[in-house]
């Protein structure tokens, strides 16, 4: 399937909707690159620079606002940004690359549904296991390519150890440093970036402002998750089934 302007406007939508709820997108760009042909090969490398870009976006915008704990992100750091790396070191098949990555998809999705409340007491964190919870995570991040707040973000509203908000703000730095630790990895390797990669970086950027700026200045951004969950469920079905 050629890459053009259908490729391009459905990516700039996925960095748009990530962003507003704190996440980089490489998830949604890889069931974007996987429906469209695109190997794993490349589609790694690239969907983790889109990452970066998107997510340091979406960080800055949620910090600025507030929502963030350096208590809780530092913990978890310790654990995922040597685990990325192994991670990024492993290769997996084609087949069980994308039914591994159409779970995790669902799984994202099913959490967008749901809607959290603001106002939930938030439990102290015990920093043994926010290690333990970054190493899982950072693993799974490098060996399929993307940086984890798809299952950061459930799992600390889950264990009410973050708000909404706030959540947010982690995530959104969690997937920047891990991204670059799966990166790192991979460009020991060997890969070099093409033209098109840069158009697709700059598409995310936009879409990235755009989608940041809204998901932490407005309150309600609950049409936006149903929107990104919808497109999920669909997402991951294909690359399950397929």
């Amino acid at each position: 399937m050629e890459i053009g302007i259908l490729f391009f406007s459905v990516l700039f939508i996925i960095a748009f909707l990530y962003a507003s709820v704190g996440h980089g997108g490489a998830s949604g760009y890889l069931a974007l690159m996987g429906i469209w042909g695109i190997s794993q090969i490349t589609a790694k490398p690239v969907a983790l620079t889109l990452n970066c870009v998107v997510s340091l976006i979406a960080f800055l915008s949620f910090y600025k606002k507030g929502f963030f704990n350096w208590n809780l992100f530092l913990y978890l750091i310790l654990g995922s940004i040597p685990f990325a790396y192994l991670g990024g070191t492993f290769s997996i098949s084609d087949k069980y690359y994308k039914i591994i990555l159409g779970i995790l998809l669902f799984f994202t999705s099913i959490r967008f549904f749901i809607d959290q409340k603001d106002n939930e007491k938030i439990i102290e964190a015990n920093y043994y296991y926010l290690m333990i919870t970054g190493a899982i995570i950072g693993f799974i991040s490098g060996l399929i390519g993307i940086g984890g707040g798809i299952i950061l973000s459930p799992f600390l509203l889950l264990m009410k150890w973050s708000d909404i908000k706030t959540t947010s703000g982690i995530s959104a730095l969690f997937i920047f440093v891990n991204s670059i630790a799966g990166l790192f990895a991979i460009f020991q390797k060997g890969f070099t970036y093409s033209s098109e990669m840069i158009i697709m970086a700059s598409i995310a950027i936009i879409g990235g402002v755009i989608g940041s700026m809204i998901g932490s200045h407005f309150v309600s951004n609950a049409m936006l998750k149903k929107v990104l969950a919808f497109v999920l469920i669909i997402a991951s079905i294909k690359l399950i089934l397929v």
